[in-house]
């Protein structure tokens, strides 16, 4: 079975990974997102209401939230806290990877479940 973030690399368009370096925002807290994003290589802080909670790393998935509510609005921040390599779908390639591997969609459901479990156990 490929971990999420391989089958992210598999559909999305265009086939390039995008780089973002140490520090460098990858989105914003409140603003509209549009795609869904994977690790390959470095590390990702996750940051709610200024606030460092996670950072996520190698085969993680994140900014999943934002496909799937209707406002499609992101509710946290997201920092490169390494340069960082990573991999990206958008909407459409995304609901297509769901409804033609279900295991990516159970991956993904999975990988932030687990995210929030280590968020409860920290509070």
């Amino acid at each position: 079975m490929l971990q999420p973030v391989k089958t992210i690399e598999l559909f999305q368009k265009p086939p390039s990974p995008k780089t973002f370096l140490t520090g460098e925002v990858i989105f914003q807290e409140g603003e509209q997102g549009d795609v869904i994003y994977g690790i390959i290589s470095g590390e990702v802080e996750i940051v709610v209401n200024g606030k460092v909670v996670e950072t996520i790393q190698k085969g993680d998935v994140f900014g999943e939230g934002s496909l799937v509510h209707l406002n499609h609005q992101r509710d946290t921040k997201a920092i490169a806290k390494t340069d960082s390599l990573l991999a990206f779908l958008d909407r459409e390639h995304f609901m297509f990877a769901v409804q033609q591997t279900p295991m990516f969609a159970i991956e993904v459901i999975k990988s932030y479940s687990d995210r929030l479990r280590r968020l409860r156990h920290r509070l």
